[in-house]
């Protein structure tokens, strides 16, 4: 008898992430699912970020998306929804750009052609995990080498892409899917407040807060967030 390929699963990470922010959902998820994770390094446009991802998938996939990855999520959606099994954000949005946010992404962006993408994580880190963790030297350590496999084009490319992205609230309406949406309680840059707004504007999803976690919820709480997605993975 011929053995079942397994199904894919692609996770998507977010902004100057990589691999290592999926380590333990990897793992974790292995076993079930065949796990494909790109990497958003050289790109500066979201609608590029999917079309890359596409450029990897089978014709039939399941994705997973933590913070400008989720971007990626909803532009994949409209782009090819139909080939998509289970869908699954984290930390994420659909607003546009404010009115405040070029200029809070452009103190970022003067302090990494000024001083280094080391400056731009000492400075940045703090705010993306929970207050508790902000001491946690192996933690911090393990996101600022993550930061650091990247460069200032990259870091640019990036930022730009999420300056330049769309109000992607339309597309929430149109997903017939149900869609799992994840927050860490203390994230403020993805707030738990956006994620129930977009629960309420899809057809049909399922909200999971993490407790103890800011935005960096899948290395603040990696057995978590991989229970969590084991689940919705296997489920019927």
């Amino acid at each position: 008898m011929a053995m079942t390929e397994k199904p894919v699963l692609m996770l998507l990470p977010g902004l100057m992430c990589d691999e290592a922010v999926w380590e333990h959902q990897r793992q974790t998820l292995a076993p079930f699912t065949e796990v494909i994770i790109p990497v958003f390094r050289g790109f500066n446009s979201l609608v590029a970020m999917a079309e890359h991802v596409l450029s990897m998938a089978p014709e039939r996939f399941s994705v997973v998306g933590h913070s400008m990855g989720g971007r990626v999520v909803w532009e994949l959606m409209e782009l090819a929804g139909n080939r998509i099994d289970r869908i699954a954000v984290m930390d994420t949005g659909v607003h546009p750009v404010s009115r405040e946010e070029p200029d809070k992404r452009q103190v970022l962006l003067d302090k990494a052609q000024v001083e280094g993408l080391k400056a731009v994580a000492d400075d940045w880190i703090p705010g993306m995990v929970h207050p508790d963790r902000r001491e946690d030297k192996k933690l911090i350590d393990e996101i600022t080498a993550m930061i650091l496999r990247n460069s200032v084009e990259d870091f640019l490319g990036q930022q730009q892409a999420l300056l330049e992205r769309k109000d992607q609230t339309s597309t929430l309406s149109h997903i017939s899917q149900e869609v799992l949406l994840v927050a860490g309680v203390a994230d403020s840059h993805s707030p738990p407040a956006q994620h129930q707004l977009m629960a309420e504007q899809l057809g049909k999803s399922r909200l999971e807060i993490i407790p103890d976690a800011g935005h960096m919820v899948t290395m603040e709480k990696p057995e978590e967030v991989s229970t969590i997605l084991l689940d919705w993975l296997i489920k019927k």
